[in-house]
This record gives C-alpha cells, structure tokens and sequence, in this order.
C-alpha cells in the first residue's frame, strides 16, 4: 500500500537465460530534491535578474540622454538604482549565510548572552525599520543570561522582528516578549498585521516561499529569512510555533531548550 505521491522506478533485466530482474526503487525523495534544486535556481536567478533589469535601464537611460536631465532628475535615477543594488547585496548576504548553515558550518562560538541587551538590539532594529509607523513594545519577563552564539541569534530573532514590521500595517502594534517557564526560555514576536492562512503554514521556512510575492518584494524581503531562522533554531536546539489568523495578526514563539538559559538574580 503507497502514497499517491509516491514515485517508483521500475527497471526489467534479461537474467541468464529465459530469466528476467525486476528492480523496484522509491525516488520520491530523489525527485523532491531535484524539484527543490530546480526551483531554488530559477527563484535566484528571478530574485537577481528583477533589480539588475531596473539599475539597468537607470544606467542605459542616462547614457543615452545624460544632458537632457537635471540634477534632480540624476539624483532621484541613482537612488533608486542604489536601492536595487542594495536589495541585491541583501539577498547575497542571505544566500551566504543559508548556504554556510545548510552545507554543515562549524559550530558557532557560544558565548554568554544578556537576554535583556540582546532583545534591546532586536526593538531596535525594528524601530528602525518601521520608522515610526508601528508601535514597538518590548515586554520583559524577567531578565536571563543564554548560552549561545549572539550573531547568530541575533540575526534570528531580529529577522522575525523585521517580518512583522513588514507584515503589519502602518498604526499597527508589534510586541516581543521574553519570559521563562521551567522548559526554558520563550520569546514571541506577536504583530497585528495580516495574517497567514493555515495552508501556507507548514511551508513558512522554505526558501523563497512568499505568501505575498508583491508585498514581501516591496517591503525589502529576501525571501530566505525564516529559512535562516530554522537553520539558526536547529543550531541552538530551539523550535518555533506560528499562531496566526488572515486579518488579525500572527505570533512567532522560538522556545529556547532549559540548558540553555539561566535566569539572573536580582541585585540585592
């Protein structure tokens, strides 16, 4: 008895004489992969020809008729020009980054880390990206000290922050809270932005998967953010949950194994 979506080779040898072999494998996983492998390739290449086609005709436009703008006009062609190429170097950075995670990186240096100090950075990293069109609370639950590789999770943590600026609507709320329980530690990244329909759940951490092509792009989103996340979490023994509902908001919880963490003390 077989899944549907299972895919088998069948092969048939002549065998001595009158005799034949019959070879059954299951490539299901082989053409996964090679599936995977095919559509990886064709999004860089769409993800990188995009802003190359814009800097481009930018370039192209003004070689052909430099004299025929002004300062203004030569200004305003060059920053958005820089902005493509800034997307571009975002998504290189990116794609260097999961590929050191995925191809096996050594193990991070691990270092004692101020949940409080590090969260710190992550608001404000995200106050920087909203520039001022979102409220961004951070909600403390007590301060801790956790054992891991700061760059690491700061990229982590800092990249669901910035998933749910970009997600949210201007005047909309972002929260990220801590807290500790006796499993270990939690933070949660909760926005009240658009939502995720349930079927786009199970596929949030792939490589360039988009629930919103259009808006992801124009929002800045590389695509591989929660791609690196996974890889980051893995790393640290940590897993996330995604809560969300369409028009309501969502809530990404990474939950930090106790080994981990380790509650500070008051000063007395």
């Amino acid at each position: 008895r077989r899944n549907d979506q299972s895919t088998l080779l069948i092969q048939i040898i002549p065998y001595g004489e009158g005799q034949k072999l019959v070879l059954s494998r299951d490539i299901t996983q082989l053409q996964r992969l090679e599936s995977m492998r095919r559509d990886f390739v064709a999004n860089v290449s769409h993800e990188l020809r995009t802003p190359l086609t814009v800097i481009r005709g930018f370039l192209e436009t003004m070689e052909d008729g430099l004299e025929d703008f002004d300062a203004g006009q030569i200004r305003h062609f060059l920053a958005l020009a820089s902005e493509q190429a800034g997307r571009m170097q975002r998504l290189i950075e990116d794609l260097l980054s999961l590929s050191a995670l995925e191809t096996g990186a050594p193990d991070p240096v691990e270092e004692d880390i101020r949940v409080g100090d590090l969260l710190e950075d992550v608001r404000d990293e995200a106050l920087l990206l909203s520039a001022g069109r979102h409220r961004v609370e951070l909600v403390m639950g007590g301060d801790a000290t956790l054992r891991g590789s700061r760059k690491e999770l700061q990229s982590a943590l800092a990249n669901l922050a910035s998933n749910a600026v970009r997600y949210t609507p201007e005047g909309g709320a972002i929260s990220l809270e801590w807290g500790c329980d006796k499993h270990g530690g939690i933070f949660a990244v909760c926005d009240t932005g658009i939502g995720i329909a349930a079927e786009h759940l199970p596929r949030l951490t792939e490589r360039f998967y988009r629930v919103d092509r259009g808006r992801s792009r124009d929002s800045g989103g590389t695509g591989l953010g929660l791609a690196i996340v996974k890889h980051v979490l893995s790393r640290h023994q940590a897993e996330l949950q995604v809560e969300s509902t369409p028009g309501e908001g969502s809530c990404f919880t990474v939950r930090l194994p106790a080994r981990r963490v380790r509650p500070l003390r008051a000063s007395p």
